[in-house]
């Protein structure tokens, strides 16, 4: 289980460090006027995002179109703030240390799991051969036995 999550945790980290190093937070402008939640001012509506288009600049100066998640009932115009890889692409912000905590202990949860599976399954399956060569015995046995019990007289 240690050793999952050491790995585990290894693993996201050197990811979240290239996704640092190749993602960067830039300014959008929305090309369309986003939906309006049907219940605005909700807390619902607050959590709510929805799809549209945006243009923004990439670190080489080039524009790009995409969609992108934004909050409701925002105007054309508008600016939002998106993640951008290096090819110009919207994408998620780099894993924090909760997302690689997180990710980390999930590793470990399921190597330990996996491991009282398998062991279950190693026990069920020895526990079958061993019934079915106990039986196999036993019925070499009995076959020895048999004629001596079964005489006629």
């Amino acid at each position: 289980m240690l050793l999952a999550r050491d790995t585990a945790h290894r693993h996201y980290t050197r990811t979240a460090q290239h996704q640092a190093g190749t993602r960067h937070q830039t300014t959008a402008v929305l090309l369309e006027d986003t939906r309006r939640h049907p219940e605005p001012g909700s807390a619902e509506a607050r959590k709510t995002l929805y799809p549209a288009k945006v243009r923004f600049t990439d670190r080489s100066g080039h524009s790009h179109t995409a969609k992108t998640d934004v909050q409701p009932a925002l105007p054309k115009g508008a600016t939002v703030r998106v993640w951008a890889d290096t090819d110009g692409k919207i994408t998620d912000p780099p894993l924090s240390p909760d997302q690689i905590r997180s990710r980390a202990a999930g590793w470990a949860v399921s190597a330990a799991l996996g491991v009282r599976a398998g062991a279950a399954a190693a026990y069920g399956v020895a526990g079958r051969i061993i019934h079915r060569h106990n039986l196999a015995a036993w019925d070499t046995a009995w076959a020895d036995t048999a004629p001596r019990w079964t005489t006629s007289p």
